[in-house]
């Protein structure tokens, strides 16, 4: 199975579209799978499930921090190549779908009972975000 398919695959098990994506990578840097699912759990549902940040972007942010982060403090470098890795992935995400923001992304909040009605009732989760999350793990292995 490729990345796109354990980060679709992952979805549909239940976890959310940061830890799906976050797990789907986290291997090859060594991070063990559950502490990769820990992590990103918060980050689910436009972080936290306040309907803002697709998740796929951030659990693809966390991928490229593990490959590219400093872990010195003076390591400008390595800070410089995250941020404009990240600035890559979101502007090629927004290209593509037009929002960053779950709530623009889904067409209703999650984040409020009437949206995760609406998003429940037109099956947003089924049908729109394992095409969001398998869109960000594309452009995240192009970026690597």
């Amino acid at each position: 199975m490729n990345r796109k398919e354990r980060v679709e695959a992952m979805f549909k098990e239940g976890f959310s579209c940061s830890q799906a994506v976050l797990a789907a990578f986290s291997d090859e840097f060594g991070l063990p799978r559950e502490t990769a699912l820990r992590i990103s759990q918060a980050f689910g549902g436009g972080m936290a499930r306040m309907a803002e940040t697709c998740g796929a972007l951030t659990g693809a942010f966390m991928v490229i921090g593990l490959k590219h982060g400093r872990t010195r403090a003076e390591d400008d470098a390595a800070k410089e190549k995250t941020y404009a890795l990240c600035h890559e992935l979101v502007r090629r995400f927004r290209a593509r779908h037009g929002s960053l923001r779950c709530k623009e992304l889904l067409g209703c909040d999650i984040g409020t009972p009437e949206g995760t009605k609406i998003a429940r009732d037109e099956k947003l989760h089924d049908d729109l975000c394992p095409h969001l999350i398998v869109s960000a793990a594309e452009i995240l292995e192009d970026l690597l």
